[in-house]
């Protein structure tokens, strides 16, 4: 099928950006045959295998230009246990060369990782976005229940004085923990000596699992199951927020077994997760605000080229058990692009355009004069390598950080959410005026049902002028007005619609609803 999405304006920088992600994305599918089916995934950047937490956030970009989105969710729904846990990945391909030959089919489960279930939820919700399947969906929905409940229950995944998700002493996200020497490498199990805490960043993706289960049960008329759903993730919010926040961003870890790692100062830390947080709805505004700011000081307070840190400050060199993870390496305070794109998403939502701006200004301009990408770089700007790594690999197109500095093109800058399915119910929020771009014309499209939603912007002294291509499609328009206009009117199709005025800490918005049976045109009229 003919690719479709795509993003032109006055100025080629935002016309190249997502042609060259979608060029990273070429080398990074994986197609495998397990029990006599294909199987299409999108893999991690330092390993032939599909891990649920790349795949699942790395659709944020491929339902844009990929046809195949279920066969990956089906199989970790096919192979998931009875108590609901999901794997991390699959893979049929020998892992730690040359002692390891076997191309065996492969499935693991990192003992102390805690958030896989809610990133097997986000990857079936996405994957019904754009397929519009309400009956894969439905048969989908208990294993996405099952998953849920089980992290509710599990004694290594549920804290049940503080209800809040738990985990072993990791770096955020990461699938490895502090042992205190007790373990000679990486330690991955759980044990006896596991230092248990609350990590900020699985609560906020099991809030928004919690939501996306609420709103798929109210999508098919289960009332009394979208309520609870909904009650829980409340709760779980505001316990996260009493227990997790420290005034200024989310603490990096809670702890719950007393522990003290020398030579760190942890109360500082600020991990991967924070602008994560934001983006998943846990963060209110004047939170989101404060996290913004706090990586803005520390990009002027560090000697860093960009200020995406898996974790900053980082912990002491090979603290965690391998020698490689020296600070600024990896996960213990290497740059991220997969952070730069969370943080530019949150900035364009919070009244930070411009920040979010420089951030894809900033990426774009290094993959066109690199022409690779890297799931992480040294602070000085060096590109990781499988030599720094503790990954048997470091491809130059990682998807994940890619993938997500599309998502803050896509979504924050052009300003199109899919707040449903198959664009039905769309939050329309062009951020031109903070690029310095008077014209765009954004076409998005998704193949795996051939749905399509754009819109022509125009921006002139007198008026902005949009042609939103639209079929049967609730949307709500939050649109961001050029420094020192006042709107007169707002016309659709010559009449007149109400509307109001708000802002976004000092940037001024319009604000109005329309449901569009068919393309058609909106006009602001400028005073």
């Amino acid at each position: 099928m003919k690719e479709k999405t795509s993003l032109h304006t006055d100025q080629p920088i935002w016309n190249a950006l997502y042609p060259a992600i979608r060029e990273f994305f070429h080398h990074n599918y994986l197609d495998v045959v397990m029990d006599a089916k294909k199987i299409r995934g999108y893999r991690s950047p330092d390993a032939r295998s599909i891990w649920i937490r790349d795949h699942s956030d790395m659709m944020r970009c491929t339902k844009y230009f990929e046809t195949d989105l279920t066969s990956c969710i089906d199989h970790f729904a096919e192979t998931q246990a009875q108590n609901g846990r999901i794997f991390d990945y699959y893979t049929v391909f020998p892992e730690k060369l040359p002692s390891e030959r076997e191309n065996w089919a492969k499935y693991v489960r990192v003992p102390v990782e805690a958030d896989v279930e809610y990133r097997f939820v986000k990857s079936a919700y996405l994957a019904w976005q754009a397929t519009g399947d309400d009956q894969w969906l439905a048969g989908i929905l208990p294993h996405l229940e099952k998953a849920l409940q089980y992290i509710l229950t599990h004694p290594w995944r549920w804290d049940n004085r503080r209800h809040l998700v738990k985990r072993p002493y990791t770096i955020d996200t990461w699938d490895f923990a502090y042992s205190a020497g007790r373990h000679e490498w990486l330690q991955m199990q759980i044990d006896e000596n596991t230092f248990w805490g609350i990590m900020h960043g699985d609560n906020s993706g099991y809030y928004e699992a919690m939501m996306i289960l609420s709103q798929l049960y109210a999508y098919f008329g289960k009332r009394k199951k979208a309520a609870e759903w909904l009650d829980l993730a409340k709760k779980l919010r505001r316990r996260m927020n009493r227990i997790c926040w420290n005034g200024r961003f989310y603490t990096h870890f809670v702890k719950l077994t007393p522990v003290t790692i020398p030579d760190v100062d942890e109360a500082e830390q600020l991990s991967l997760s924070n602008p994560m947080d934001i983006n998943r709805g846990v963060a209110d505004h004047a939170q989101a605000v404060s996290i913004l700011r706090e990586y803005q000081s520390r990009k002027q307070k560090t000697h860093a080229f960009a200020e995406w840190f898996s974790i900053d400050p980082p912990f002491p060199d090979g603290c965690f058990g391998d020698e490689l993870l020296v600070k600024g390496a990896y996960c213990n305070g290497g740059i991220m692009p997969l952070v730069g794109g969370e943080l530019a998403r949150a900035a364009f939502e919070h009244g930070y355009e411009s920040y979010g701006v420089a951030i894809l200004r900033q990426y774009a301009e290094m993959i066109a004069r690199d022409k690779a990408t890297y799931l992480w770089y040294f602070p000085d700007g060096r590109n990781s390598t499988a030599e720094s790594s503790t990954s048997p690999e470091a491809l130059p197109t990682d998807g994940w950080g890619s993938g997500a500095m599309a998502y803050a093109l896509i979504e924050g800058l052009a300003g199109v959410v899919d707040r449903q399915k198959s664009f039905r119910k769309v939050t329309l929020s062009p951020r031109w005026p903070s690029a310095g771009v008077a014209e765009a014309r954004i076409h998005l499209h998704y193949p795996a049902s051939d749905v399509s939603f754009g819109y022509d912007y125009q921006l002139t002294d007198s008026q902005l002028l949009l042609e939103v291509n639209a079929h049967s499609s609730d949307i709500h328009f939050h649109i961001q007005l050029p420094a020192g206009k006042r709107v007169r009117q707002v016309l659709c199709r010559d009449r007149q619609l109400p509307f109001r005025l708000s802002k976004v800490e000092s940037t001024p918005y319009v604000d109005f609803s329309r449901h569009m049976k068919s393309p058609g045109g909106v006009k602001i009229v400028f005073k």
